[in-house]
Order: C-alpha cells, then structure tokens, then sequence
C-alpha cells in the first residue's frame, strides 16, 4: 500500500514536471516568435528607409538634370537664334555688297557707238567714252539706284570704269559698244534721272550716240565675281 502510494506521487510528481516543461517549451516558442517578428520589423524598416533615401536622391538628381537640360534647351535656342540672326545679317551685308544675284524692278539702259552720214572733225565724238558710262552711273546711283550693272559687270564701290586704248575697262574687263546699263529701283526716279532735261542722256543724242531707255518688271543683275579688298580701312572694335 505504501509502495502503492509512492508510485502515486511519483506520477503525479512526473505529470507537473511534464506539464510545467511544457508550458515553458510553448512560452519560449512564442518569444522567440515575439523576438523574430520584432526582428523581422526592423530588418523591413530598415529596408524601406534605404529605399526612401534611394528615392529621394534619385528625385534629387532628376530635378537637377531636368534643370540642366533646361539650361541647355535655352542656351541651345538662344544660339539658334543667334546663328538665324547673324546669317540673316551676313546675307543683308552680301546684298549690299553686290555679291549676290538681284532682281527688281528698274530701268534699261541702252547706249551704241553713233553714226552719220555728215563729216566731222572728230570722229571720236560717236564713240561711247568711259567718261558717259560714269555720268551715267552717277545719274543712277543718285536717283536711288540699289544695283547697277554694265555689261554683266556689278557696279560696286570698287569697281573703276576707264578707257584702255579702244576699249573700255569695267572692273577689269573689256567691254564694248553696245552698253546695256541695267539698274534695280524706283522706275519713275531712275527715269526722271536720267531722261531729264539736258541730262547725260541727252548730251549723248545730241552727239549721234544711239541711246534707248526703256522700264522692266523683272531685271536681273548678277553679283560682282571679283574679290572686295581694302588698304587704307581698319576695325578698332568699337
């Protein structure tokens, strides 16, 4: 009976152990799940802080490259700009210049060698001389004239218009007789000009020169072929 009861204890004592191991086994489980998750939490703060920095850097580069191309697209249109306005003015200054083919409208201007049938002392009286071509320029260019051509030759402020012997020199090359003098501007200015009352024009009629003028819509001047060249004019920049 006593062995019996022993053996009672014994179980009962062997059944709280179990049960208090038990209970301890299962509160460990749940900390070390507590301590995991807590883990865990940190571990995914810790990650979307890094991205959050990642981000905020990567927005930080964008507006700055976004402000950097807009500095560009400006810089970019402002020499576009530039670059579009200095061509214009280059192709302003080549018309100028004579260095590009014109059209207009004008006047016609045809001067010959004259002929007559009466005898004269001077011969030289019916030939066109360097000195008409001139007066006649002149006419022009203070009517208004913006192209003047002789022969296919540009009148620009270099050109020289002189007699070599029998010919006639118009920047450097020979012309002869018949001049055709085309000029680009105003028709009833360069007209009035030039038909005016003992004008060039008229001189030369009275000397049995042939001489025709004539209106034209559509004139064309070609562009001086020569080289522009100063000596004596400097740029001080200013």
């Amino acid at each position: 009976m006593k062995d019996k009861g022993l053996r009672i204890g014994l179980g009962i004592t062997c059944f709280v152990l179990a049960l208090a191991l038990t209970l301890q086994i299962r509160t460990m489980s749940i900390e070390n799940s507590v301590v995991s998750q807590t883990f865990a939490d940190e571990e995914l703060k810790d990650s979307l802080l890094q991205w959050k920095e990642k981000y905020e850097k990567a927005s930080d580069n964008l507006a700055k490259s976004n402000k950097e191309l807009e500095i560009i697209r400006q810089s970019a249109s402002t020499n576009a700009s530039d670059s579009e306005e200095k061509t214009a003015q280059i192709k302003k200054n080549n018309l100028l210049l004579g260095l590009t083919n014109v059209y207009g409208k004008g006047i016609v201007i045809e001067v010959a060698d004259g002929t007559s049938n009466i005898q004269i002392l001077d011969a030289s009286t019916l030939l066109i001389h360097d000195g008409n071509l001139r007066d006649i320029v002149n006419e022009l260019a203070n009517a208004g004239a913006e192209a003047i051509e002789i022969n296919g030759q540009r009148i620009v402020s270099s050109t020289y218009i002189v007699c070599a012997g029998n010919v006639i020199l118009v920047n450097g090359e020979k012309i002869s007789s018949p001049c055709i003098i085309k000029a680009i501007g105003n028709q009833e200015s360069l007209y009035g000009a030039v038909e005016r009352a003992g004008g060039i024009l008229q001189n030369m009629r009275m000397n049995d020169l042939s001489v025709q003028v004539k209106k034209d819509n559509n004139i064309k001047i070609n562009k001086y072929s020569g080289a522009l060249t100063q000596k004596f004019m400097k740029d001080r920049g200013e």
